[in-house]
């Protein structure tokens, strides 16, 4: 499965900061080859010309290394310095934001379990997934998706 991160640095340096994830996580062995850099080109409505952004893009296969791309978020966003903003789209539209200004405050447990919903949100089949798979159309916590916005929200994420 294709996720995109997109990376969002209170002092306005994007660039750098999406360059700091990218080398930090390419130091882990199970995602080195896992994580690209996307150029994406997204011109405000109404705007002239055209903004380029850089996105990661990483790619995990069903039964992939979802724990360590949760885990390795996570403390790269506790150890930032400034406020950044990660957020992680599922190729199904489905978006989960965690913020460092949420995460460097948590405890030890409270990082672990951070990470675990990271994980999850990384590793849940997609809507369209689950639809075929349920008949319901449940997602593997029982919730009904129509009941949401189809974004996830986890302790340290806002």
């Amino acid at each position: 499965m294709r996720f995109t991160l997109g990376v969002q640095a209170a002092s306005g340096d994007h660039a750098r900061a999406t360059d700091e994830l990218y080398d930090w996580l390419r130091q882990d062995p199970e995602l080195r080859g896992l994580v690209r850099r996307d150029l994406t080109h997204s011109a405000p409505a109404g705007a002239m010309g055209g903004a380029w952004s850089e996105l990661l893009t990483l790619l995990l296969a069903p039964g992939g290394p979802t724990a360590a791309a949760g885990a390795a978020l996570v403390v790269w966003l506790q150890n930032r310095r400034s406020n950044v903003t990660v957020t992680i789209n599922r190729p199904d539209g489905t978006q989960l934001v965690v913020a460092s200004e949420k995460v460097r405050p948590l405890t030890a447990e409270g990082t672990g379990e951070l990470a675990q919903r990271v994980a999850e949100v990384l590793r849940e089949p997609s809507a369209r997934e689950t639809d075929e798979r349920d008949p319901a159309g449940k997602d593997p916590t029982g919730e009904d998706p129509a009941d949401g916005d189809g974004s996830h929200q986890a302790e340290g994420a806002r």
